[in-house]
């Protein structure tokens, strides 16, 4: 929780085996759910998700069994939040070039 609302970060990913990783172990702690959406990955993108899902409980992961884009992705990650009843959903890309430590700066504004 972040000022008593609950958060989830949507991830869109297509091809990001290298880096999802990295952007779900740096995912602040206050993040309650990391909704990844695997928009029809090649490579082993899902893997790596499946993992962190054994050890994390708040890593969500969907599938598209059609590619839908990046747009598509984000847009199935906030129905999730919304039909779960996050909060506040923020949106960071699956290649790691979004820091996890500017997510204050982002949530204050709306909290």
């Amino acid at each position: 929780m972040y000022k008593d609302k609950t958060i989830g970060v949507v991830i869109p990913c297509y091809n990001e085996e290298t880096q999802i990783g990295k952007v779900i172990e740096t995912m602040p702690d206050f993040v309650d759910k990391i909704v990844v959406v695997n928009d029809c990955s090649t490579d082993g993108t899902i893997g790596v998700v499946e993992l962190f899902m054994e050890k994390e409980p708040k890593v969500i992961l969907i599938k598209h069994e059609k590619n839908q884009g990046v747009g598509g992705a984000i847009a199935t990650g906030y129905e999730w939040a919304r039909d779960n009843d996050i909060d506040v959903a923020v949106v960071m890309a699956g290649d790691g070039q979004m820091d996890p430590k500017d997510l204050p700066l982002i949530l204050d504004p709306v909290v």
